[in-house]
């Protein structure tokens, strides 16, 4: 069986997109290829890394890049995972299926924290949301409506 090629993307390619890519090479690289961009280049998030790093997955070796930079790849996904991203989505030639999956911003939630292990948290459950749908992968996006991104 031929591995499906997917591209995360959000806003920055800092947290949300880098975990997701991260997950998809750790738990479901039997049957993806993923990749990850931004509609804007914010750099790798020290606190995404941190949080993946204690579900024990390494993703310190991961940047930030733009959907320009990516190898010219076809997508068979391509998966938004928040509002920015799927409001700026580019334009994706052949039988690409789109799909807007949107978690919470980490970086965003983390502002009022009170100390660093509440950032933390927020970091962590957002984590675990993208863990568990990186899990159900191809299988959850195929069931979806392919014209919600």
């Amino acid at each position: 069986m031929k591995k499906k090629n997917i591209l995360f993307l959000c806003t920055g390619n800092a947290c949300r997109s880098q975990m997701a890519e991260g997950f998809a090479r750790a738990l479901r690289d039997d049957v993806l290829v993923a990749y990850s961009a931004g509609v804007e280049k914010h750099g790798l998030d020290p606190r995404a890394v941190a949080v993946m790093a204690e579900a024990g997955v390494d993703i310190s070796g991961q940047t930030s890049k733009l959907v320009e930079e990516l190898p010219n790849v076809a997508f068979d996904y391509v998966v938004t995972l928040c509002g920015a991203a799927h409001d700026q989505c580019p334009f994706f030639p052949g039988p690409v299926k789109k799909v807007h999956v949107g978690f919470d911003d980490p970086p965003a939630l983390a502002v009022g924290a009170a100390s660093e292990e509440e950032a933390l948290s927020h970091y962590r459950r957002v984590r675990d949301a993208i863990r568990d749908f990186v899990g159900g992968l191809p299988d959850n996006l195929d069931a979806a409506d392919g014209n919600s991104a």
